[in-house]
């Protein structure tokens, strides 16, 4: 029911997008952490899943450890379908036997995708190669992987939301974009993202520093 891609530039930011026929997808499966990774815990999902394999990464586990040591002992592991990217730029997939219809993997220099109930099982590697060849802000590459990924089929049906997400090592995502139900969520997504790139700096500066911050440009703000 999910297709996901979790990216790094190398430079500190790790991101990740997705897309699903089910409502509000990113709430559930998007998991960031400042200077650690990302992970997407998808399929039948377990949300509890993305933050243990954060705290694994965090402790010093690459994400092959992280994930192995995850699927051996988790309930239920064989109706999850795990993706995990770590702070060195290094990835691991898992599919448990359950996964949903047809499902595949795909890899790249700093990223990694993966989804279930695809038209076929090379839409994740579609992702990937996008997410290299584009350019730009990581949110930009990210949006062009999922953008590739709808294009080469996508899910068997239609997707209805999607997410965003990246962390910069601020504290907090200082990108988190979610469309969570509506019939073109991966194309409103893009318009969101259009909109917000250009603020998204002067929220950093907000919550860093509030005192450096520009006018906030609303009613009743008159400095």
């Amino acid at each position: 029911m999910t297709f996901s891609i979790a990216g790094t530039d190398g430079a500190g930011r790790f991101g990740l997008a997705v897309t699903s026929s089910s409502p509000a997808v990113a709430a559930r499966c998007a998991h960031l952490r400042d200077g650690v990774g990302a992970v997407s815990s998808q399929n039948i999902t377990d949300p509890r899943l993305g933050t243990e394999l954060l705290d694994a990464l965090a402790a010093g586990a690459s994400a092959a450890e992280a994930l192995a040591e995850l699927t051996a002992r988790a309930p239920g592991i064989d109706y999850r379908q795990i993706v995990a990217l770590d702070a060195t730029g290094e990835s691991a997939v898992f599919s448990g036997a359950h996964t949903l219809g047809t499902f595949g993997e795909g890899r790249g220099p700093g990223c990694v995708a993966a989804g279930n109930m695809l038209t076929h099982d090379g839409v994740p590697q579609v992702m990937c190669d996008a997410f290299a060849a584009a350019t730009g802000e990581l949110e930009v590459r990210l949006l062009a992987a999922l953008r590739a990924g709808l294009a080469a089929g996508g899910e068997a049906g239609p997707v209805y939301s999607a997410g965003l997400s990246v962390t910069s090592g601020h504290g907090w995502r200082d990108t988190d974009l979610r469309i969570d139900w509506c019939e073109d969520p991966v194309g409103e997504l893009g318009t969101l993202l259009d909109v917000w790139l250009p603020q998204r700096d002067a929220y950093v500066v907000r919550g860093l520093d509030p005192a450096a911050s520009v006018g906030y440009g609303v009613p009743g703000d008159d400095r």
